[in-house]
């Protein structure tokens, strides 16, 4: 039987990611342009908090998921989990890893959205990157991020021989 290690740069760049998944939503919204924007009615301060909720609960999910012990059996010297167990694991902590930043990405398709509210454009908060808004690449940085994370994660246990 493999003995998956316990520290590796697919989990560690999937921990990231949820921290980040975690945080992000309370430094980006808790500001004029979110919480404190005198013009927002409260129902869209609700759905703004809902959101930042969401992101702090995915954020900790995904690390429940790529830190959670598998064990499916303790022999003699140790703890060990089948090579599928820790690969279906870290899958699911990709996918929710995933889906703040996805839903972040389509949020845009809604009619009347815009990346930023007219009031802050070339202001502090209008950053761009790359020539487009800002939360677009960091959208996407974080899907791809959470998946790079994933796929060195599964070829580490893909290269693991069973003992």
């Amino acid at each position: 039987m493999a003995t998956i290690p316990f520290l590796t740069a697919g989990r560690l760049i999937i921990s990231i990611a949820a921290l980040s998944n975690s945080i992000s939503p309370y430094i980006a919204d808790f500001n004029e342009t979110h919480v404190y924007n005198p013009k927002w009615p409260p129902h869209a301060r609700f759905h703004n908090g809902q959101t930042m909720s969401m992101g702090l609960l995915l954020g900790l999910t995904t690390l429940y998921y790529t830190w959670r012990p598998l064990v499916s059996a303790l022999y003699g010297t140790g703890l060990y989990a089948t090579k599928s167990a820790a690969r279906d694991s870290t899958f699911n902590a990709a996918i929710i890893g995933s889906l703040y930043w996805i839903t972040g990405i389509s949020a845009i398709l809604y009619p009347g959205t815009k990346w930023i509210d007219p009031e802050f454009v070339n202001s502090k908060y209008d950053g761009k990157l790359l020539g487009m808004p800002g939360q677009l690449p960091v959208f996407f940085m974080h899907v791809v991020f959470v998946w790079a994370g994933y796929a060195l994660e599964a070829r580490q246990l893909g290269a693991l021989k069973a003992e």
